[in-house]
């Protein structure tokens, strides 16, 4: 038990990373506290330190997770991803075939005696991001044949992405880019990934026309197609119907509400009208909350972050960290800016909730094994040894 020591788990590596996370959790959870006004109403009786515990609780919870796994050295992940890979496709199909289903979304697994859900996306997310970064570390020997380096890592890839996309397809494109973005900084043939990605996106851009010009009465029995029709159209024609545009009508009344310094933390009005104002449309109470500054600032926070996560390349001696490192961050900060770009109806509505900011439960603890590991990365990199080989780390 010695090694269960604060010592030994205490905040190492970069220190600015760690200050990110620390202000984006507290940030998180003023505006959880804020904006679930409403939701205590409804289902608390007005008790709204109820969510105001909950998440302070999984908060504290994922930042032990977070300091337990940044304290083991990122070699010992590699060895056993695949493992955590196969896992994860368990779970995935357990919830394609028995996962609970909430607004007609059937993402979450219920664990058994606690009743607590979590999203099995989020595990196949972080176990597919380890097992790209280990076999890319392993393979650069052999990186630009097709066969022997591309074919193995792209069929993971593809596999992942399809069992995630029926129930969760912004999740699933979102896994599938870094997965891309990975694949290229691991020196994989830019011929190869546009092999793939150029027909991926032929046929994607394909099915949203046909089901475009699909009837909805054709559609009625087609899983999530139906929601991902409406949502886009909702944002091509931006409908005069105000039941189809009321999420989005309701956000650009909150940051408008806001203007440039805001209404103030805990002034917001929109928090008792805006559906899933403390999940998905968090960023427009924070808005409206702390201004057009508080929502550029805290978009900084995620880009500072990406960023000294990137610098983490130029210092690792380790093909394995730095591409670990960097496709967790990417991930993270891909979510963040498209739950951004959502929030200002940039792009139409997908579910991706702000990484630590939004309210969650299990999520937290996966999001912040997450950031664990980068962390790992972070505060081990500088004691690598350069003439190790990853081959023998991985045995």
């Amino acid at each position: 038990m010695n090694w269960f020591t604060w010592d030994n788990i205490r905040p190492k590596g970069d220190r600015l990373m760690w200050g990110i996370i620390l202000v984006l959790s507290i940030w998180g959870l003023l505006a959880v506290y804020s904006s679930t006004g409403a939701l205590a109403h409804q289902k608390q009786g007005g008790r709204t330190e109820v969510y105001l515990v909950q998440q302070l609780s999984f908060l504290l919870g994922g930042f032990m997770v977070m300091l337990i796994t940044h304290s083991i050295h990122y070699k010992y992940y590699l060895k056993f991803s695949k493992i955590l890979l196969y896992f994860a496709y368990g779970l995935l199909i357990l919830t394609f075939f028995f996962g609970a289903n909430y607004n007609d979304a059937q993402r979450w697994l219920k664990i058994p005696i606690i009743g607590l859900t979590f999203q099995t996306s989020d595990v196949a997310k972080v176990a597919l991001i380890l097992y790209v970064a280990r076999e890319l570390s392993l393979r650069q020997e052999d990186i630009k044949d097709f066969k022997k380096g591309f074919l193995p890592i792209i069929m993971h890839v593809g596999f992942t992405s399809l069992l995630i996309a029926p129930s969760n397809l912004s999740t699933s494109l979102v896994l599938f880019s870094t997965c891309m973005v990975i694949m290229f900084m691991g020196r994989v043939s830019i011929k190869h990934i546009f092999y793939i990605g150029a027909p991926i996106l032929t046929v994607l851009f394909l099915a949203i026309l046909l089901v475009l010009n699909t009837p909805d009465k054709y559609l009625k029995n087609s899983g999530r197609v139906l929601t991902w029709k409406h949502r886009i159209e909702n944002y091509k024609s931006r409908s005069s119907n105000p039941d189809e545009t009321y999420q989005n009508d309701h956000a650009k009344i909150a940051i408008a509400n806001g203007g440039i310094l805001g209404v103030g933390p805990g002034g917001s009005t929109e928090r008792n009208f805006l559906p899933q104002a403390y999940s998905d449309f968090i960023y427009a109470i924070i808005t409206e909350e702390y201004g057009f500054v508080g929502a550029v600032f805290m978009m900084f926070l995620y880009l500072l972050f990406m960023y000294r996560a990137f610098r983490i390349i130029f210092k690792s001696p380790k093909a394995f960290g730095a591409l670990l490192a960097v496709g967790l961050s990417f991930a993270l900060v891909l979510q963040a800016l498209i739950n951004m770009a959502i929030a200002v109806n940039l792009v139409p509505n997908t579910g991706l909730t702000l990484p630590l900011v939004s309210k969650g439960g299990t999520s937290i603890v996966i999001t912040s094994f997450a950031f664990g590991l980068i962390m790992s990365v972070s505060r081990y990199v500088e004691d690598e040894e350069p003439n190790e080989p990853e081959n023998k780390i991985a045995a």
